[in-house]
């Protein structure tokens, strides 16, 4: 980064933490193992966007961390529905 410049790598948490949230989600109907993996990254990025000192869209950490949730949730209650638990 040049100097005196304000970026941060940190800015990036909500915009991640909303597109894997939504991949999440999409994959959780597809791929379950694809959307547990996306959806425990976004729950991860969307908690370390709410908890930065750098001035991010909470909005969408916020977002991203109820899609990554439900692309989590999702499956498993799939898994526990037509199977009967692990």
């Amino acid at each position: 980064m040049a100097t005196g410049t304000t970026d941060s790598p940190a800015a990036l948490y909500a915009p991640v933490s909303l597109g894997l949230g939504v991949v999440a989600v999409i994959l959780s109907f597809f791929l379950a193992v694809f959307a547990l993996l996306a959806g425990a990254l976004a729950v991860t990025f969307g908690v370390l966007g709410l908890v930065s000192r750098v001035p991010v869209n909470r909005t969408q950490c916020y977002i991203g961390l109820a899609a990554g949730a439900v692309g989590v949730l999702l499956p498993l209650f799939f898994l526990f529905a037509y199977t009967g638990g692990l």
